[in-house]
């Protein structure tokens, strides 16, 4: 039997044992997911392979960690036994490797372009015209990820705080640039790349709340 196979059937393992343990039926997360219950099934029996998205849903709807799904379905993932899945999130050198294990990704991911990204969008935040675009498209865009990802809570934060009136024009130039770096930058690495998708987001939330910080530091 081939690795790919044995993989499969794990995956079709673990699903049926999460469903049984939260006393769900196919049908049932196939109304939370949206995914077609015989799609489910197919997963399930090993009679089709699970989509990227597919994984991402189910991981959601069934409480489960994105990263034992991906174990289970062959991807090369492995965590040391102290590793949270936030810290899985946070190494930068880890997610690299493996990206460029799976060939998931066809070039070299670096930090200077999420800066550049970022510094790109400061002084737009400072215009009416970049004020008005998060206020009216930071929702919108928060409903089309599905709220998923560790740094939502994070941006609904600075959302509220860009927000405000009396905030100083450093504040509102670091806040609004983050928030303009979720709303409208190509992403350095593509939201299909489970379960990465979102990480240059988490770290563009990462730099912002940094320098949120030394910001507040220095005005002590």
């Amino acid at each position: 039997m081939s690795n790919k196979i044995g993989r499969e059937q794990n995956l079709g393992i673990l699903i049926k044992t999460l469903l049984k343990e939260r006393s769900l039926s196919m049908r049932k997360l196939s109304t939370l997911t949206g995914i077609d219950t015989a799609t489910i099934s197919r997963i399930v029996n090993n009679k089709q392979q699970a989509k990227p998205s597919h994984l991402q849903l189910f991981a959601q709807y069934l409480e489960v960690p994105l990263v034992r799904l991906m174990q289970a379905a062959g991807y090369n993932v492995e965590l040391h036994e102290n590793n949270s899945p936030s810290d899985f999130y946070n190494s930068v050198d880890t997610i690299q490797e493996i990206l460029i294990s799976s060939n998931l990704l066809d070039h070299p991911f670096n930090m200077d372009q999420i800066y550049q990204e970022l510094a790109k969008y400061e002084q737009f935040a400072l215009t009416k015209e970049g004020e008005q675009k998060i206020l009216e498209e930071y929702k919108t865009k928060v409903e089309q990820v599905r709220g998923a990802g560790p740094f939502i809570n994070e941006l609904n934060n600075m959302y509220t705080s860009f927000s405000e009136e009396n905030i100083s024009t450093e504040k509102r130039k670091i806040l609004g640039s983050v928030l303009l770096y979720f709303i409208l930058s190509t992403d350095i690495i593509p939201d299909y790349v489970f379960p990465f998708g979102y990480l240059d987001d988490c770290l563009a939330v990462q730099i912002g709340l940094e320098r949120l910080a030394k910001l507040d530091h220095t005005n002590d």
